[in-house]
């Protein structure tokens, strides 16, 4: 991992994406992104919850789906 200091006004490149610091407090930092929109820019935390959900939906049987499809169709 890369770890670099950065006050705010200043930004720095990842391949085409510009990462700027626009705000530092006390425990937050205001980043703003600039990428081209073909980047898709996810919170790290949705990602994870993205992946969970999937993995969740991915266990289920299907002979549960279908017995709760037959329940709700009454």
């Amino acid at each position: 991992m890369l770890v670099m200091r950065r006050r705010a006004g200043e930004s720095f490149l990842i391949g085409d994406v510009e990462v700027q610091v626009l705000e530092v407090g006390a425990t937050r930092v205001k980043l703003g992104i600039r990428a081209p929109e073909s980047v898709a820019i996810v919170r790290r935390e949705v990602q994870i919850t993205q992946n969970e959900n999937l993995a969740a939906a991915q266990s289920v049987n299907q002979g549960v789906i279908d017995s709760l499809i037959r329940h709700l169709a009454r």
